[in-house]
């Protein structure tokens, strides 16, 4: 989380973020899991108060949660009863060793011009065949909202040509109504993918 405002929030606001009600987004985990093996490699980016990862490791994966805010990631290991790793997004270094990467509202925080190498970085991490799952924030331009978090704000033209540009295989890009953390009513997209 390189914005100054945006890592800001999550610092101050770790506790309350990540013991927030919600709910999770069991329809998306489901599919994302059943298109796995068993016990299968998981990297979660952006794993804020760690409810998703839970969910997967009490399902039998091989979670590996990490997340750019050092107070969300202790929020989470609290929550885990494990070490959740504090890295931004640009530092993913791993080559080939994760069958999935879950990445639900997180990636809609990097800047525009880095979500190429994000992606790319992400491509690589997985094993040929990984799958993908990612969700954004659906706009035409980037930009902050009312707590002063940046939002990148794709549209789904914008995504599928980046996608096609990546190398990814057999994508697809949804699109559904929902809120968010600020209660504002919300346009999603939910990117899923294929290395």
């Amino acid at each position: 989380m390189p914005n100054d405002s945006t890592s800001a929030f999550y610092r101050e606001n770790a506790k309350t973020y990540a013991n927030r009600a919600r709910n999770l987004p069991k329809h998306q985990l489901d599919a994302f899991l059943a298109r796995l093996a068993p016990g299968a490699a998981i990297l979660e980016l952006g794993c804020g108060g760690g409810q998703d990862s839970a969910y997967m490791l009490s399902q039998g994966f091989d979670v590996t949660p990490t997340d750019g805010s050092a107070e969300l990631a202790r929020q989470a290991e609290a929550r885990l009863g494990k070490p959740v790793q504090v890295m931004l997004f640009q530092d993913l270094d791993a080559e080939s060793i994760y069958d999935g990467v879950w990445a639900h509202a997180s990636l809609l925080h990097v800047p525009r011009p880095d979500l190429p190498d994000v992606f790319a970085r992400i491509h690589r991490a997985l094993r040929p065949g990984g799958l993908l799952h990612a969700s954004f924030k659906a706009g035409e331009a980037e930009g902050h909202d009312g707590l002063g978090r940046y939002y990148n704000y794709p549209s789904a033209e914008w995504l599928s040509d980046l996608l096609t540009k990546g190398g990814w295989r057999d994508f697809a890009i949804a699109e559904h109504n929902g809120g968010g953390y600020d209660g504002k009513p919300t346009r999603w997209l939910t990117v899923s993918a294929e290395r």
